[in-house]
């Protein structure tokens, strides 16, 4: 009995390691949505395994859900529902501006389209969702200048069905730049930490508007200007993309044709701007295009992308006590035109949507010094545009 308990206690053991080896597989393995464009070869929006461990996209879909240029997704905080704009407008297959609602199934993270409604407005580019998941702010960027770009209010249903547009918004513009600022261009919307407020990001006005948010007092028009009612920026800057802080003190504001970030203090609907860090100064105005930005999930670094000729990642220190912005590393997107990117779950990958050079960029990243390291992987992928990664339930 003995000699057999030592014959069999290795292979108990291997079992375990095996066992064990499985499960510490299936912990590193994410999924991996992609929103694209779709005048190329692109079909829509690409859900794809992503293993955390070794930085590497399987590049075979697990589901490919077709759909005209669902250039932005948004996720709900638990992950049952994904909204997608259509940045559809004039001249394209689908002249309509449209946004679309999926449920995603609990275990296999499956998609499937859930409605479709019209955002009322022409390349709608953005979209965010309120904290109690009730409404969704669409920005329609609208490149014409006529009729020019809105801010969308869409009610949504308990089941994640999308309702017709029920409050619409634009902007006068500044008129600075002849070429882009001669109508509203809304770029992005975000809500603040306390959900009271939701700013909106106006490029061809150079301004953010505020509004206060309160649905129950009025389900008909859930946004009335705030005092003050806008946040005025440099002429011809260009606002894109404002994000809060974790602690919701502070928010970070891309300007897209000056390609700088502004710092802001913020309290209750009130932004005061504190700093503003230029991204290519110096450089000529090719180089400035700035995109996208994200705060690392400890809140010690923000990353930021600048397209243009320049198609960097910068990575800043964050001070804590005022938010304000050290610079610490540019880094090679390795491709054209990044227009969005994410932190891994994990922490220690920072993906890049290469929109223009049609792939996506896998870079490791340092946890505690923040900065970026080599390339791990190049995914080809026409037309990139917008990267969610799913979490296990």
């Amino acid at each position: 009995m003995k000699m057999r308990m030592r014959n069999f206690w290795p292979l108990l053991m291997a079992g375990s390691l095996g066992a064990m080896g499985v499960q510490a597989a299936i912990a590193d393995e994410y999924q991996l949505l992609v929103g694209s464009y779709t005048a190329g070869q692109s079909q829509g929006i690409y859900r794809l395994n992503f293993d955390s461990a070794t930085g590497q996209i399987d590049a075979k879909p697990l589901q490919v859900i077709k759909s005209d240029n669902p250039s932005w997704l948004t996720l709900s905080k638990d992950q049952r529902y994904l909204f997608a704009v259509n940045e559809n407008g004039p001249g394209q297959s689908d002249p309509v501006g449209r946004v679309s609602s999926y449920a995603i199934d609990p275990k296999t993270h499956e998609l499937s389209l859930i409605n479709q409604v019209q955002s009322l407005g022409n390349e709608p580019t953005h979209s965010s969702l309120s904290a109690d998941a009730s409404h969704l702010f669409v920005s329609n960027y609208s490149v014409a200048e006529d009729p020019g770009g809105t801010l969308a209010v869409l009610p949504v249903s308990a089941d994640g069905a999308l309702k017709p547009v029920v409050q619409m918004s634009s902007h006068p513009a500044s008129r600075v730049n002849p070429e882009r600022q001669m109508s509203s261009h809304v770029h992005s919307t975000a809500s603040s930490p306390d959900s009271r407020y939701v700013f909106s990001n106006d490029l061809g006005a150079d301004r953010v508007f505020a509004y206060r948010f309160d649905p129950k007092a009025n389900p008909d028009l859930p946004l009335t200007p705030a005092n003050p009612a806008f946040v005025q920026l440099p002429a011809g800057s260009g606002p894109r993309h404002l994000l809060f802080s974790a602690d919701g003190k502070h928010a970070w504001l891309t300007m897209e044709m000056s390609a700088q970030v502004a710092v802001f203090d913020y309290r209750d609907g009130s932004l005061e701007q504190t700093q503003i860090v230029d991204l290519a100064a110096g450089q000529p105005v090719s180089d400035k295009a700035a995109a996208a930005l994200h705060a690392s999930a400890d809140g010690k670094f923000l990353y930021v992308s600048n397209r243009g000729t320049a198609n960097q990642l910068l990575v800043f220190a964050i001070d804590p006590a005022t938010g304000h912005l050290k610079e610490l590393q540019r880094r090679s997107v390795e491709g054209d035109h990044p227009r969005e990117f994410s932190l891994d779950p994990s922490g220690k990958f920072v993906l890049i949507a290469n929109q223009k050079s049609n792939g996506i960029v896998v870079v490791e990243r340092d946890a505690k010094t923040g900065l970026l390291g080599k390339t791990v992987q190049k995914l080809p992928m026409d037309a990139p545009s917008d990267l969610k990664f799913l979490l296990r339930q």
